[in-house]
């Protein structure tokens, strides 16, 4: 099967020519964006991807969204649960560049299924828990799934895309999104009401995943036979490296200021509404559940539009164009407050697809590590972010973290320093 050439695969040595190719010897050795999508969309493995990062995301969304029941049922505090998501967010942040870096050059298909069994080990460690420690030990095995998954997906969503990168990374994206929307209202409807033993119920989703990355792998195994020696894609923007470097700090600040602000919504928008308007668990989780709809939907329509308008634009509107909306939500009412939580969910959401396309365009042919880094920064900033927002709300109250991280989105006024690219 035909695909980009932009696959992260190693080059290896050009091949004497034959006379059945004639041609090997005047092989291009760059590969321009026509190029690339001229090459055919294979969208049912970028479905497969974008389905599997919904499961993979989906069991994310479950220790969050049982935080509630195990801080009343085990008397943790706030630092406590910020740790547990700490603990998580290291686990999945910190070996993604690495496994993505390696995978560049020796790319690795069994990876997927193998990091889904290790979530698999976590979930059942997750329900027989009883113990804080038993908790780490259980959110580092699904953030070790999780490191393992994120840089070869993406990966292979980008070779499937026949060019439309914002396309594939915003539907492979909206699969983690939606995951993340329907796992607190999986976790309201089996493990609130019944207890914590029902989360093993998330195995059946774990076997599924497995399934499918096991067949992910083998399109990911035959394709890599296709496009072995081929030579990798040569950066077209003819940029200084000082100016890659400095755009690529400005998209890990951006980066930083989306997932610390969201942060304060995956892990505490329960806890917010609960104490700023009496909420049960319960009606706090479907609050929760429309903010990460609106998340879902904000991040599938971000990918194509920057495809047409440019990534730059993109990355304008959505962090920027957040920031009156979260100003005002710490003094809305419960209504408002339902209705800015959408908004910026929207708007916000976009981003990422836009940011991760962009630095793989100022870096070409680091498709595995580009998306290695800001996944991993993503994590990581999130569970820095809720870790260090924990510790505020035990010092000063939920309702004052969030008048504080109102502020965040204002960081997308540093967009200004990006360059500009001429995007395929």
């Amino acid at each position: 099967m035909t695909s980009t050439t932009d696959t992260g695969a190693p080059s290896s040595p050009s091949s004497p020519s034959s006379p059945s190719s004639p041609s090997s010897t005047t092989a291009p050795t760059t590969s321009s964006p026509s190029a690339l999508a001229a090459q055919p969309l294979v969208m049912s493995i970028i479905l497969a991807c974008g389905g599997a990062h919904m499961i993979n995301d989906m069991i994310q969304a479950l220790l969050p969204s049982i935080y509630p029941m195990l801080k009343s049922g085990y008397g943790l505090s706030f630092t406590q649960v910020g740790l547990i998501t700490l603990t998580f967010q290291v686990t999945a942040s910190l070996l993604q560049p690495w496994i993505g870096m390696y995978t560049d050059r020796h790319p690795q298909p069994w990876l997927l299924p193998s990091g889904a069994v290790a979530t698999l080990v976590g979930i059942i460690l997750l329900a027989l828990a009883g113990s804080f420690g038993a908790f780490l030990l259980a959110a580092a095995l699904i953030g070790v799934g999780s490191s393992t998954f994120h840089p070869e997906a993406s990966r292979i969503a980008r070779m499937a895309s026949g060019g439309r990168f914002g396309l594939a990374q915003s539907t492979f994206q909206v699969g983690g999104n939606a995951g993340s929307a329907f796992g607190p209202l999986l976790a309201a409807a089996i493990v609130v009401p019944y207890g914590q033993s029902h989360v093993a119920w998330f195995v059946v989703l774990a076997v599924l995943a497995i399934t499918v990355l096991s067949r992910v792998s083998a399109w990911y195994r035959g394709h890599l036979a296709t496009v072995r020696g081929r030579a990798k894609p040569r950066a077209t923007h003819q940029l200084p490296a000082a100016t890659v470097r400095r755009a690529l700090v400005v998209l890990a600040l951006l980066v930083f200021s989306k997932y610390f602000y969201m942060a304060s919504f995956t892990s505490y928008f329960t806890f917010y509404l609960m104490d700023r308007f009496q909420l049960s668990v319960a009606s706090s989780q479907l609050y929760l559940f429309l903010f990460l709809g609106a998340v879902a939907v904000g991040t599938f329509v971000g990918g194509p539009i920057g495809d047409r308008i440019g990534r730059k634009l993109v990355i304008w509107i959505s962090i920027l164009g957040a920031a009156p909306f979260a100003l005002m939500l710490p003094h809305a009412n419960l209504f408002w407050t339902a209705v800015l939580s959408v908004v910026i969910g929207l708007v916000i959401s976009s981003a990422f697809s836009a940011i991760v396309v962009y630095a793989q365009e100022l870096v070409p042919g680091k498709v595995g590590m580009i998306a290695g880094v800001f996944f991993g920064l993503m994590f990581g900033f999130g569970g820095i972010g809720a870790a260090l927002l924990g510790h505020l709300a035990d010092l000063y109250g939920i309702a004052w973290v969030y008048g504080l991280c109102a502020f965040l989105p204002l960081a997308g006024l540093l967009t200004i320093l990006l360059p500009n690219l001429k995007e395929g």
